[in-house]
């Protein structure tokens, strides 16, 4: 009888000890999951995005800061992946589709950045684009040629990607939204692009006044 005892209220502590050490460790419950902090901690730091140098799907070269003074819609992708990337691009253009024309202008630009720039190249991100509507300036796709610079984006946005050593990798995958001045707003789930849209549109629509 003691002996079960015992064992329930060894039982009780160890629960409670792990709960104590699951409340630290997610932030209060408030991140359950690596992903989940993540994002907060992005969210928390709001980065500034690096001005590397971007090579498009039309061969032309340019700053990140050519977008300043716009928003910059973003995703990170390459286009060997057979899985996550096909639904990602999928629901950026769905994204596209949902912004009002008149955003276009002056407000926001959409961006696709491959974290593969060996196999990336202008004439292959060129056909990637078609198959999900990219007209190459609205919608950009580009890499990041310089390794250097690529491996600073991609601490600086949190973006994990794991080189399997056949062509393909493990990566995360988000909707990120870049301010006018060039930080980070948002990180959206890209399973929800319809959610995505109205939280770009209000924002422009606040800022218009």
């Amino acid at each position: 009888m003691h002996s079960n005892r015992h064992t329930k209220t060894a039982v009780v502590v160890v629960l409670l000890f792990g709960l104590v050490l699951f409340y630290w460790g997610t932030d209060g419950y408030t991140a359950f999951t690596a992903e989940t902090a993540r994002v907060k901690q992005l969210m928390e730091e709001n980065p500034l995005f690096p001005d590397v140098t971007l090579e498009d799907s039309r061969g032309e070269t340019y700053p990140f800061s050519t977008f300043r003074d716009r928003y910059v819609f973003i995703t990170f992708m390459y286009t060997n992946c057979k899985t996550v990337c096909l639904m990602l691009e999928t629901n950026m253009a769905r994204v596209y589709e949902l912004i009002p024309e008149k955003h276009f202008e002056d407000d926001i630009v959409f961006l696709s950045i491959s974290f593969d720039p060996d196999h990336d190249d202008p004439p292959v991100l060129d056909q990637y684009k078609d198959l999900f509507g990219s007209d190459g300036i609205r919608w950009r796709m580009a890499r990041i040629p310089d390794q250097e610079e690529l491996n600073l984006v991609l601490e600086s946005f949190g973006v994990i990607v794991i080189p399997d050593g056949q062509g393909n990798f493990a990566h995360n995958s988000a909707f990120y939204l870049v301010d006018r001045q060039g930080r980070l707003i948002k990180v959206m789930d890209f399973m929800d692009p319809e959610g995505a849209s109205e939280t770009i549109i209000d924002i422009l629509t606040a800022e218009k006044g």
